[in-house]
């Protein structure tokens, strides 16, 4: 046994020894992964079972994927760790398609478009092809387009599969949008999956070479990845089969996004001889928050079999938050930070506060605001996204590209010089006749008809200034230049006109992207642009996340994934919010959430706080809730309330979703239906009896269906209206349904049913 296996426990030795053939290795949370992967690739080295170009190790963030890089180069050195080929998918396949992509028909120095690029570009093909934007919006357009990619179809299959008026909009703006990316040598997002693939299909003997190179395939955090992914991953490791997933089916909680579970827990279909290893044993948390996690996940149907266990203290109790209001539960979180601080010495940073949507965070900054703790918020704007920031990024993505469009588009009248719509537009129909990139026409921008002679002339100091600096790129110092290119465009002296604090920080925020160039120039070996602003493209929220800053930390349950800290406090655990909305309208969907609560939950490493409010500000008014499932399907035993006292179950919903029949036909619709019989309603809700018998309900007609009232109805259950609209047959209801969402109802049709 090498001197690396004997560092693991029995379990983590045998994941991390199993060199040859396929391996699956299920890991539970906080049972260490990261330090098998990293151990299992220290040992391959030392043993000279590979060199270190034919590991490819694929990650899901750049945060990963460095963490593991500094662990192993600790292990066995930076220069052998400097040759393995590690990263993100998007930027690992990027990589291959800068060196390979030729054969599409793409130079190496593409675009990678970000969603504003992409909403950009979709907007003006709407535009061109006189499609509404108000009647399909263009986010809707994008998220198609997306959603078919990562099903790998192209434009010619959603065409063929469209049915509904949106989809068949979307299939016309598809054909068109990939067609424009080629002509600005360009990509988005998710052609760094599917172009590879399309590379591989049509390029068999390049799909050979890196076969032969990739002698050994490992991929984190498998229960994450798509049907481009998984096809990626199968064509790479069809010649040796050596392929080792790790993942953790009980954390797979980004479906709509394409992550598709059943790439786990097919895995031995895939590949028969596999080798399972679980990694049962948790060093993160202490025994309760365990048995919480545990219990709540055992409620899930399709999974892979596994219990948590760890040698930890027992630790605290699990505290529940009834709180009666979204201000008050705010404050509770906010005054329990305080409190921890002053009496067991915590710092801010000990603290991660996780909701379900963004809109949570509103109320829970002002908790914190009121008390002047300090905070950040993952998932916020992200540096690179601030507006200033992609002016100047825009301008280096020309000196790179210059035939993207969206870039060009952007930058072509900042600073001012006098082109409007109608010159860009003559600039880019030359270019379209030319089969040039609109920067590329700068340089015979004379050749340009109907443009003024002040146009002219602004744009050709443009050309001199954008050919200078590309000469330069090689053999200048990066940094340099570039400080050089932005004062030369005037960018900074623009924005320094405004002389406000947030004008300031706009200088500012430029002179630190400046500043990111010059570092990364001294610290990276392939220190070119077009490296730099791959890495920029590829940036996620967690990726910056500072663990030493001082601050508490917000964020959503599915940002959270990955990440562990001493205390953990879930908020809004209540149906309709935690499990979201629609979140139960099928079992698929309803297991996610419970998976999503489960990773909440294991965030936390020595206490955890979960909490539920009585009513909630929602929908333009206050709204009564119900304690979520997920409370009653923890192990009960693990939490008290705030005063000590034990927790009773409540709502036993069933866990098939709303309209499964363990509990009979009227647990599921009643929202007000409660097993434990003490529980009385708040003050101020519907009069509705609870107990064993069901609520008086007769039927008024649609002249008394107004906002405000309680509804019922044959399928959803019990709803609030909203709003009502329209008359006669066209009369409509929106009505907001516990464990449904907001449905629009044609009255007519509906069959609602007043709850008095």
């Amino acid at each position: 046994m090498s001197s690396f296996l004997s560092q693991l426990n029995d379990r983590q030795q045998e994941a991390a020894g199993t060199i040859h053939g396929p391996v699956m290795i299920i890991a539970g949370a906080g049972s260490g992964k990261t330090r098998v992967l990293t151990y299992r690739t220290a040992h391959m080295l030392a043993e000279r079972q590979a060199a270190p170009w034919q590991i490819l190790m694929l990650t899901f963030t750049n945060k990963a994927a460095k963490e593991m890089k500094t662990r192993i180069a600790a292990l066995i050195g930076e220069q052998v760790a400097a040759g393995i080929w590690m990263g993100t998918f998007h930027s690992i396949f990027a990589r291959i398609l800068r060196m390979d992509g030729d054969k599409l028909g793409y130079d190496r120095n593409f675009s990678i478009y970000d969603t504003d690029d992409q909403e950009s570009l979709i907007k003006k093909i709407m535009a061109d092809l006189s499609i509404n934007h108000q009647q399909f919006p263009v986010r809707q357009m994008m998220s198609k387009i997306s959603a078919s990619k990562n099903r790998l179809w192209y434009p010619a299959d959603l065409e063929k599969f469209a049915v509904h008026p949106a989809d068949i909009k979307a299939a016309q703006v598809f054909k068109d949008y990939q067609i424009r990316l080629k002509e600005s040598n360009s990509m988005d997002f998710d052609d760094l999956l599917m172009k590879p693939i399309e590379l591989f299909t049509k390029s068999p003997e390049t799909l050979k070479k890196y076969q032969n190179q990739f002698k050994y395939l490992m991929i984190d955090e498998y229960q994450d990845t798509n049907k481009a992914q998984y096809t990626i991953a199968k064509l790479l490791a069809a010649s040796g089969r050596n392929i080792a997933v790790v993942g953790d089916d009980a954390q797979s909680i980004y479906s709509w996004r394409g992550a598709d579970i059943q790439n786990i827990l097919d895995f031995e279909k895939d590949y028969p001889e596999a080798k399972v290893v679980r990694l049962e044993q948790n060093y993160r948390s202490t025994k309760r928050i365990l048995a919480v996690a545990d219990a709540v996940i055992k409620s899930n149907k399709e999974q892979i079999p596994k219990t948590l266990w760890t040698d930890n203290d027992e630790g605290d109790f699990i505290t529940l938050l009834e709180c009666d209001s979204e201000r008050d539960e705010s404050m509770r979180v906010a005054n329990y930070i305080q409190q921890f601080k002053i009496t067991k010495g915590m710092h801010n940073k000990d603290f991660a506060i996780l909701y379900r949507t963004n809109a949570q965070s509103r109320a829970l900054e002002d908790g914190l605001r009121r008390i002047a703790v300090p905070y950040v918020i993952i998932g916020g704007i992200q540096f690179y996204k601030r507006k200033e920031v992609k002016d100047v990024l825009a301008y280096l993505k020309i000196l790179v590209n210059p035939r993207d469009t969206e870039s060009f588009r952007r930058i072509v009248n900042y600073p001012a010089r006098n082109i409007g719509e109608v010159a860009l537009a003559k600039i880019e129909e030359y270019a379209h006749q030319t089969q040039k990139g609109p920067a590329e026409i700068l340089s015979v921008i004379d050749m340009v008809p109907g443009l003024t002679a002040r146009q002219r002339s602004a744009l050709q100091e443009l050309n001199r200034v954008v050919q200078e600096t590309r000469n330069n790129l090689t053999n200048s110092p990066l940094g340099l230049l570039i400080r050089t290119y932005v004062e030369e465009l005037h960018l900074i002296s623009e924005l320094g006109q405004d002389q406000t604090q947030e004008g300031r920080t706009r200088v500012e925020n430029v002179q630190e992207l400046i500043n990111a160039i010059e570092e990364f120039s001294v610290t990276r070996q392939d220190a070119t642009l077009e490296a730099f602003l791959q890495d920029v493209s590829l940036v996620a929220d967690t990726d910056n996340l500072d663990n030493d800053r001082n601050v508490v930390t917000l964020m959503t349950l599915h940002a959270a994934k990955g990440l562990e800290f001493p205390v953990v406090f879930i908020c809004g655990l209540e149906e309709g919010l935690f499990p979201f909305s629609g979140g139960a309208e099928r079992d698929s969907n309803l297991e996610e959430e419970r998976r999503l609560c489960y990773v909440g939950i294991t965030r936390a490493e020595k206490k955890l706080f979960i909490s539920h409010a009585k009513t909630r500000f929602r929908f333009g008014s206050t709204e009564y809730t119900v304690r979520s499932r997920f409370i009653d399907e923890m192990d009960l035993s693990q939490i008290k309330t705030e005063g000590q006292a034990p927790v009773e179950t409540r709502n036993r919903f069933a866990t098939r979703g709303l309209d499964g029949d363990a509990l009979g036909d009227y647990a599921n619709k009643d929202p007000y239906y409660w097993r434990d019989e003490k529980y009385t309603q708040p003050k101020g809700s519907p009069a509705t009896k609870v107990s064993k018998e069901r609520s008086v309900v007769y039927d008024e007609g649609e002249v008394a269906i107004k906002t405000g009232i309680y509804v019922e109805h044959a399928k959803f259950g019990r709803g609030k209206v909203t709003s009502v609209d329209g008359s006669g047959d066209n009369r409509k209801a929106v009505v907001f349904f516990v464990g449904h969402g907001a449905k629009t109802l044609v009255l007519k049709f509906a069959n609602l049913k007043v709850v008095k």
